[in-house]
């Protein structure tokens, strides 16, 4: 006998994952940030008698198809596409925020599927001064109801044996009152008759729930994939509540918040003791309009500085590991191309991979903690407003800042926003924020041409450093105001979710998050990163220059680079870049920086033949920047020629990773090359008017 498949159906918050990892032993991250179970998750639950096939579906606040979780939701309730009809729903509530859970429990029922009603977190109701009547709960919406606290497994084996009970009987909760929705009859009916031929159109309660699943949810805007005729006709329809008067998004969501609001007062009771919860007073100082925001900046300087510390020191264990393997590599073996192959592409290009890791690891730890208290979630409330005025949202804010330690988690980062082109603009601004990768470069360059002299306490360096920093931030929100305003232009979505109560983070859930989304980096952008490093390697080491009699190392590189193909290149590009100030070999370093934007150091210390152990702070490679001279005699870098190569990195895309994890986010190569085009032109254009315009000024 088949194992009946059981969906499991929540809001994000509610507890549900943590529910599905006890029935079934499998462990999934749990999260308190909206939109945190994308993916679709299956285990085996023991219910007394017999195994059911659970599907954990993603937090979703509706069915309306707004976001990737509500249509995967959405089609696996309803058993479109490659998902199977269920034999039951299990739908988990907040019953501390049992008002906003039960719009989704109601939208549920719609669909004519044996439910069982899941009361989470029973227990903090009660530490609340409240206590939620789930008797008379099921009884109005004509199904079992049982309360229960997944953290604690309290109340676990009750749901099992009425989830078992209704599986048993078959037996379908009523159509909710809130359902009929009379003054759209017209319309729902026709849509109903264009579903296409195997879409639960011979249910009727089921083909009812998806014409009113189709008048809400598909518009211009979507990206869901049905029948062209059918979004005509939803359209025609559309128009038609319009053109007498109604809205259909209010006439449909209206009476299912009445019915909540009518029955919700009669559930709860509240305590005869008055008191005000500590999250309650925590939240007037965390979400003050004032003190909110230094607060979150300072919660985050705290957290950047830890990541930065933190991370270091594997870092350079790391590094230190594939540098003792390509030493011990070019020990043991004689000179050869394939001995370079090895060093300088296969270990290089790994361990230019792997050396992301340990910052991208503690990111999401750092998040996940954040996330799992319920801070995350008041900072995007807090910050929707700024936010909305650039044409983001609040939870634009997070991978923004994500990015001010690395673009590609920022950009994964995105998955937790409803709209797609909310997600698209900001994953063409995050990479303008300034990243750790960045550094390095700008190091050098500050270190190198600019003063050191120091005004009430503060250098010229550390003062340009911030400025750079601040610098990114500007633009990257300019640009989505444009974006916004031209080719990712339309309504902008209202941030409506619960704010849900703090809690302490549950230390295994939060490692296994970030652990996977270690896992998925490597999986993800490794691959590209590696495949990029090597072609780059290629362009450095083709054609082979011989080696001439008293020529040293560094001498054979910077032969080697200027011979190479990569060298030709930058020959190449020098008239694209000549009216920036630059010469071919700092478009060869340029050319270095697209496998990581650091390799523009080790890149111009191999140019200028320095050699060895090369970083931002070394002095010989400072002092030949410095020496570095034109065919006329003036000197290639200036503290002009300076400024406009800092502008330029802070503008440009120079990174492959960004771009590969930026594919893999959008599914295809468009937006990637729009991404790498429009940063280029940007910072081309930036670096033109900073190089000539200071020139017109007098500066050399």
């Amino acid at each position: 006998m088949a194992e009946p498949r059981v969906v499991l159906a929540g809001n994000p918050n509610s507890g549900k994952t943590t529910l599905f990892n006890r029935l079934t032993g499998l462990a999934l991250k749990v999260g308190n940030y909206p939109g945190v179970t994308v993916d679709r998750h299956e285990g085996r639950a023991a219910l007394p008698s017999r195994v059911v096939l659970l599907e954990d579906l993603p937090g979703t606040y509706s069915l309306s198809s707004r976001s990737a979780e509500e249509e995967i939701a959405i089609r696996a309730l309803t058993g479109q596409g490659a998902h199977e009809l269920p034999a039951a729903a299990v739908v988990v509530v907040d019953g501390t925020q049992l008002g906003r859970s039960l719009a989704l429990v109601l939208e549920v029922l719609e669909l004519g599927l044996p439910t069982v009603l899941a009361v989470n977190m029973a227990d903090e109701l009660a530490r609340s001064g409240q206590r939620l009547d789930v008797e008379r709960l099921g009884s109005l919406l004509g199904l079992e109801a049982v309360p229960i606290v997944a953290r604690t497994g309290r109340g676990v084996t009750e749901l099992c044996a009425a989830l078992e009970r209704t599986l048993a009987s078959g037996r379908i909760p009523p159509l909710p009152e809130a359902a009929a929705v009379s003054e759209l009859e017209p319309e729902l009916a026709t849509i109903e008759a264009a579903l296409p031929d195997g879409s639960l159109g011979t249910d009727p309660r089921r083909a009812r729930a998806l014409a009113r699943w189709a008048l809400l949810s598909i518009d211009d805007e979507d990206e869901l994939e049905v029948p062209e005729a059918l979004r005509r006709v939803v359209g025609e329809q559309r128009a038609s509540a319009l053109a007498r008067g109604l809205d259909p998004d209010l006439a449909l969501v209206r009476p299912r918040f009445t019915w909540i609001d009518t029955h919700l007062p009669g559930l709860l009771v509240e305590s005869s003791e008055e008191r005000t919860p500590w999250s309650v007073r925590a939240d007037r100082v965390l979400l003050h309009p004032l003190l909110g925001l230094p607060l979150f900046l300072l919660v985050m300087a705290a957290l950047f500085q830890s990541l930065f510390a933190w991370s270091d020191p594997l870092i350079g264990a790391i590094e230190g590991v594939f540098g003792a393997l390509s030493g011990w590599v070019q020990a043991s073996f004689e000179p050869s191309i394939l001995r370079d192959l090895v060093t300088e592409g296969l270990i290089a290009g790994v361990g230019s991979v792997v050396v992301f890791l340990p910052q991208i690891l503690l990111l999401f730890l750092f998040l996940g903690i954040l996330e799992a208290t319920g801070y995350m979630a008041r900072v995007a409330w807090l910050m929707d407003r700024l936010m909305r005025s650039m044409g983001l949202t609040g939870r634009a804010f997070v991978p923004m800042l994500s990015g001010f330690a690395c673009a590609i988690p920022a950009i994964m980062a995105t998955r937790t926003m409803e709209r797609r082109r909310d997600r698209l603009k900001t994953m063409m601004v995050v990479p303008l924020m300034t990243c750790s990768a960045r550094l390095p470069v700008y190091t050098l360059i500050i270190g190198a041409l600019f003063p050191t002299e120091v005004w009430l306490g503060l250098s010229a360096g550390s003062l340009l450093m911030v400025a750079m920093y601040l610098f990114g931030t500007l633009v990257a929100l300019a640009a989505a105001a444009v974006l916004s305003r031209t080719i990712l232009q339309g309504p902008s979505v209202p941030l409506v979710f619960e704010l849900p109560p703090y809690r302490m983070p549950q230390v295994g859930p939060v490692l296994r998050g970030a652990w996977n989304k270690g896992l998925a980096f490597l999986r993800e952008a490794g691959t590209v990163i590696f495949v990029a490093t090597i072609a780059l390697w290629a362009l450095l080491s083709f054609p082979r220059v011989d080696e001439q009699a008293g020529q040293s190392e560094e001498q054979l590189h910077a032969a080697q680079l200027e011979e190479s193909l990569a060298g030709d290149l930058g020959k190449g590009l020098e008239p694209l870049l000549e009216p920036l100030g630059f010469d071919w070999k700092i478009g060869v370093g340029l050319i270095g920086a697209f496998a990581a934007r650091e390799v523009f150091v080790s890149t111009l210390g191999l140019v200028y033949g320095v050699g060895g152990d090369v970083d931002e702070e070394s002095t010989s490679l400072r002092e030949r920047i410095r020496a570095a001279a034109r065919p006329d005699g003036s000197p290639v870098f200036t503290p002009l020629v300076g400024l406009s190569l800092l502008v330029f990195f802070a503008l440009a895309c120079q990174c492959l990773s960004t771009l590969a994890v930026v594919k893999r986010e959008t599914n295809g190569w468009r937006w990637p090359v729009f991404l790498l085009a429009y940063m280029t032109a940007l910072a081309w254009g930036a670096s033109f008017v900073v190089y000539q315009g200071g020139r017109l000024l007098g500066y050399a």
